[in-house]
C-alpha cells in the first residue's frame, strides 16, 4: 500500500489540485461508508479509517469528484 502522501498526491490529481473539493469529497465519502456503504477497494474497513479508504478510492478513480455550479 502506499503511504498517505502519496495517495493525497494521486487524489489531488484527480480534482485538479482543489484541496477543498477533496476535502468535501472525501467527508461525504467517509460519511457514507460510516452508515455502512460498502468500500469499492479490497480493504478491512476495520483496520483502516474511513477517511482513508475514501482518499485511496478517489486517488484510484472510483470515486468521481467534480464541482457543479
Amino acid at each position: 500500500m502506499l503511504r498517505i502522501e502519496q495517495i493525497t498526491a494521486k487524489a489531488l490529481e484527480k480534482v485538479d489540485n482543489d484541496k477543498y473539493l477533496l476535502t468535501v469529497a472525501v467527508s461525504k465519502r467517509s460519511n457514507e461508508l460510516a452508515n455502512g456503504a460498502h468500500p469499492l477497494i479490497a480493504i478491512d474497513s476495520k483496520k483502516i479509517k474511513f477517511t482513508d479508504i475514501a482518499l485511496q478510492e478517489i486517488a484510484e478513480g472510483l470515486i468521481v469528484v467534480s464541482c457543479e455550479n
